[in-house]
This record gives structure tokens, sequence and C-alpha cells, in this order.
């Protein structure tokens, strides 16, 4: 899918960089991108990390489905070209705060590979982490509180992913959660783990109470 790009703009360079924000904050930015299907768990999981990055003193940010579409992209409908601009709205915006110097956590379906991987090419080697959250399409249903798997069953729901849209799963995610089947505290200890080892941040900072 093509864009049009603005014309007669030029990129300002700041003199505040990406990497003076990242000594000011005591730790380097990134993106985990949760994706998976409705119900699988990436909202849950996305904000029960940051609650421990934020514990530990980290800059912070959800970027939620549901709460980005009642105001960036509450124009867009969900058709597979308005999911694809919801997902490239999404990753422009995420590589902003990134440079920010924030840890920018988005959960979204984000179902087709084609546009995460357009937002991970928006970014250095290593800051973009994808964590697939994989949960069966019969726990994700059994988790529908919205009802919104048995009306795009019923056919009241269109293009409706996991039903009558397709998922393509990540094939090579940086990290991998069964969201479906193990407990919330194993499935952040996961997430944790894996930013510990990749960011190689300091001690945390005293939160602030």
């Amino acid at each position: 899918m093509a864009f049009d790009k603005s014309t007669n703009t030029v990129w300002h360079h700041a003199t505040v960089t990406r990497e003076r924000r990242a000594a000011l904050n005591g730790h380097r930015s990134c993106v985990l991108w949760f994706t998976g299907l409705s119900g699988s768990g990436k909202s849950t999981l996305a904000h029960a990390v940051e609650e421990e990055l934020h514990r530990a003193g980290r800059r912070t940010f959800v970027l939620d489905g549901d709460n980005v579409r009642h105001g960036l992209c509450g124009d867009l409908g969900f058709s597979v070209e308005d999911r694809r601009e919801n997902i490239r709205r999404i990753a422009e915006t995420t590589k902003l705060m990134t440079e920010a110097g924030v840890i920018t956590l988005t959960a979204f379906i984000s179902p087709f590979r084609e546009d995460r991987d357009r937002a991970r090419s928006l970014f250095p080697h290593g800051d973009f982490i994808e964590i697939y959250c994989a949960a069966p399409l019969a726990i994700c249903e059994s988790r529908d509180v919205k009802g919104l798997y048995r009306r795009a069953r019923s056919g009241e729901v269109k293009e409706f992913t996991g039903i009558s849209s397709p998922y393509e799963a990540p094939l090579n995610p940086e990290l991998t959660v069964a969201s479906g089947n193990l407990p919330l505290e194993h499935c952040v200890a996961q997430v944790m783990g894996l930013l510990e080892s990749r960011l190689r941040w300091p001690a945390a900072s005293t939160p602030i109470s």
C-alpha cells in the first residue's frame, strides 16, 4: 500500500539527541510490539509489563488499540486498508516516542506481517522487539467480554481477524509468550528477562512514591 509523502519539507536535526535523552533517563528506549488475536492478552500483558518498568524507574507509555481509535485513528474503520493505515500511524507515533526516550509498548492485533515488517523498518536494528501473544482461538473466544467473536461468527461484524479475516502469525518474533495458557506473572517475567538481556540497563533508580 503506497502513501503520499509531504513535499517541500526538510528534516530538522535537534540538538537534544536520543542518546542524550537516554543518558538523562538512565536507560535506552525501544518499542515492545505486542501482536496476537483479539483476546490473546496483548493489552493485559503490555500494561502489566509497563507497571514493572514504571516501578523500576523507567520512562514508559502504552499505546492501546481501543484507546488510539478514540483519537489519533478515530477516523478509520476496520477494512483492510484502514487497518493498515491504523498500524502505519501507530508505527510512526511509536518512532517519535522512541526518539523522545520512552520505552513504548504497543498492543494491537496488527494481523499482517507486511505491516509489522514496515513498522520494524522504521527503527534501528535491535530497537523493535516483536512479542507474539500466542493463544488458541478457542481461548480467545472464551475471553470475549465484548461479544465480538460471537457477532463475527453471526456475520454482524465483517472482516474480523481470526474468523473472516486472516491473522498472519510472526515467523521470527523476538519473543513468543503462551499467553493463552501461562499465568500473567510468568509472561511478564519472560518479557522482563528479554528486556534486561537486550537493553543491559544499569540498576533501577529509586521509584517515586
